[in-house]
This record gives C-alpha cells, structure tokens and sequence, in this order.
C-alpha cells in the first residue's frame, strides 16, 4: 500500500496546524481553503494566526505540504479532514452551518475509497447525520486544539479518540497509516461518544479552573497561599501532577464555553440536572472581574483618572485570540481612567475607547503610569525585572493575577503585588 496522502479543507488555525503536522509526518498532505487571498498568503509564508513553532514547521515541510483553492486537488486524497473552526457566538452556541456547506463541497470530488473525517468540534449527532459518505468511510476525529501550543499537541498527540459507525470493525486503513505515524493509542468508539469525549475533557477542565478558582478566592480572604497548597494537591494521586491547578480570570477563547452550552442544552432536552454546569458558570463569571475589583480597590477609588499601563489583550499567552478576552473585559470596567496597552500580538485598535493608547514596546507603556496589570503571561514580560518596572511606574502598584513577577523581587523592589490565590505581598 503506498503511502496516503492526506487532504485538510478549511485553513483555519484548526486546519492549518492539524495539517502541518500531518506533513511534518512524512505524509504528502492538500491545504483546501476558498480563499484565494488566504492561499497566496499561506504559499508566501505569511500565517494567518499566531501559533509557535507553526512557520518554522511548515517551512521544514516544504513542497509535501501543498495550498490550494481548488477543491478539485483533494481527488487525489485518500483521507481528507474536513477541519474548519466553527463559530461560537457570545453565548457559547456553535453555528456548524458553514462547515456542512464545506463538507457538502469536498464531497463530490472525493474519490470513491477515500475516508472523509470530520475533525471540527461539533455537538453530538453530526457526524451521524451526514448523508454521505457510507458510514465506513466516514469518521469523527476529536480535536486536541489549544492555542498557544497547538505545535506540540499535535505533533506529539496523547492518544487519538475516532468516532466511527462501528468501533468494532478496523479502521479505514489509509486513516490508521496516518494515524499511527504519531505512535500513540487510538481509541475507536461510536460517533457519539467521541463527540462527547471531547466535550467531556473540556468539562473536566473546567470544573478543575473553577474549583481553583474558588479556593483561591478563599485564600485571599484568610490569608492563606494558594501556591503553597498546589504542591500538595499535585503528590495526591487521586489529583496528579499534571492536574490543571491554576486560577485564573474565569474560562475564555471560546471552546470552553462553547462546550458549556453544549452540555447545558443537551441537559435540558433530556431533563438531566446541570446545576453544576450553572455553578462553575458563576464562579468564573465572578473571577472575571478580580482585576477590575483590585485596581479599584488599590486605585481609582482616590484616584479615578489614574494612568494605568496594561501588559496583554490576547485571551492567553502566545495566541492574538481575544475572544471573551479577561483583559478587554477589565479594561471596558475601568472608566475614566487613561489606559496604555502593549500585546505583542493583538492591535489595540480592537479596543473602543478614546482613553486608550497603544505601545509597542512594554516599557514604554508603562513609563509614568500610576499602575500595571499584567492581564496576559506573556512569556516576554516575565523576563523584565522587578527593578526595572518600579523605576519605571509612577507608582507601586502591580495588578499581577497570574503571578507573572516574582513575589520577592517585586517586594523588595518597592512594588505593591495583587496575585490570584493570595493576599497582597506589601513591598519591602
């Protein structure tokens, strides 16, 4: 059998890191989008997304992986991944209508083997509900998107969970070639239930960031540190070391929430209780609004037109999403005040208000301004030292949720820290 080659429609972030992996795997792999503007770009190099990792690879890929507008391209294609991100609104309720417009596309010029796998999140039910192609050449791949550190996942995958009409027949086998090029378990299971394991995953997620979420709010009340009990939940076998044990300004970038509507609305067509769903929805919406909280604390309350610097919009780290961004969310609450932002990744233009200016350089920002919050984790904001921000600010204030500078050094450099999980460290 020669090698697969391997078709993805949909150059989204999805799309695109899915299938440079793919090629990074040896296979010869088809980029499909419509977008003829995206596909010139993509040809030049240009990436559309921020992503680590992600250029220097599909440059390593070179002429295996190839980007095209042609739909036609993807007749040669033994497997083709229909993987384009689907749409959540504010609500966190998905819209798959142009990914069945996508799939509905490919399908014809398939050829008469090839496996088409539906790799987009979508709710339970989809897959199966497609007309075509004939169930045994037709999957539901889950995906294992995380922005910030999509590379990695995907190039070195825990395991493959694939829905399929019949988990107890083998696989398609040009999909269990590709798949088994990433040596890691594969875990057929019935379409459903492989579109509720992810689903599943993400609601495991979050019940760990709320139940984190909470008990740091606990300790800032009672003195106690929420970094000094992490430890001790990571020894716990029942928890783990790779538990997600971090607080933060409640759930974002879309998916999470996405899938807690999923569950919501499946709950109460089937009259199943989730009051817990409700309940980790509270206390992250609650969390969201720490940063908001402490600088009026800390700040505007005597000081309401203060100048304040802040580092990051994106949603998280190493990514130019801002969807139900923390930072954006905090700064729409900080009326009145003069705003200077730098993200080495997201414009401020996205922002809507005269008060903001933008930087592009952090220290910059932060020259003369009676505070700093640190809303994103930037990797490069950690390397700028304590001394060096306190000479800087105007003032001492630190609005610091993730823990970005070091307590220590921040105290004794004269600077007033505000750290999720504990209470203020007063400076030296």
């Amino acid at each position: 059998m020669n090698a697969p080659v391997v078709g993805f429609a949909g150059m989204s972030h999805l799309g695109l890191v899915s299938a440079a992996a793919v090629a990074g795997a040896g296979f010869e792999t088809v980029c499909l989008d419509t977008d003829q503007k995206l596909i010139a770009s993509l040809r030049k190099g240009a990436l559309p997304i921020v992503e680590p990792d992600l250029a220097e690879l599909i440059k390593t890929n070179g002429a295996r992986q190839r980007f095209t507008s042609s739909a036609a391209e993807l007749a040669a294609c033994d497997v083709v991944y229909a993987a384009l991100d689907v749409a959540t609104d504010a609500e966190g309720r998905s819209d798959a209508s142009a990914l069945r417009v996508l799939i509905d596309s490919i399908i014809p010029v398939m050829h008469d083997e090839a496996a088409l796998v539906v790799l987009s999140q979508v709710e339970p039910g989809f897959t199966a509900a497609l007309v075509s192609p004939p169930t045994a050449r037709r999957y539901y791949q889950a995906e294992t998107l995380i922005f910030g550190c999509a590379v990695e996942r995907a190039t070195k995958p825990e395991r493959y969970i694939v829905g399929c009409a019949d988990p107890s027949r083998p696989l398609h086998p040009q999909l269990r070639t590709v798949l088994s090029a990433f040596k890691c378990p594969i875990l057929a299971m019935r379409y459903e239930s492989a579109e509720l394991a992810k689903i599943s995953i993400n609601c495991y997620l979050v019940g760990a960031v709320s139940v984190a979420n909470m008990l740091a709010e606990l300790c800032e009340s009672i003195s106690a540190d929420w970094s000094e009990i992490v430890p001790a939940l990571r020894l716990d076998r029942r928890i783990g070391r790779f538990a997600y044990l971090a607080p933060g300004l409640g759930i974002a970038g879309g998916n999470l929430e996405r899938d807690l509507a999923t569950v919501r609305r499946l709950a109460g067509a089937n009259g199943i209780d989730a009051g817990l769903v409700e309940a980790w929805t509270r206390i992250n919406r609650r969390r969201r609004d720490w940063a908001a909280k402490a600088i009026q604390r800390a700040l505007l309350d005597r000081k309401p037109s203060a100048t304040i610097a802040v580092w990051g919009l994106a949603y998280k780290e190493n990514t130019h999403s801002v969807k139900n961004s923390a930072s954006l969310a905090t700064i729409a609450q900080l009326n009145g005040a003069q705003i200077r932002v730098h993200d080495p990744a997201v414009a401020a233009h996205l922002i809507n208000n005269p008060n903001v200016a933008s930087f592009d350089d952090p220290m910059r920002a932060i020259k003369g301004a009676d505070a700093l919050m640190i809303l994103t984790p930037w990797p490069q904001y950690r390397r700028v030292a304590p001394v060096e921000i306190a000479q800087a600010l105007n003032g001492k204030i630190v609005i610091d949720p993730y823990a970005v500078l070091d307590p220590i050094a921040a105290a004794k450099a004269g600077l007033a820290c505000f750290t999720l999980g504990r209470r203020p460290v007063a400076p030296r």
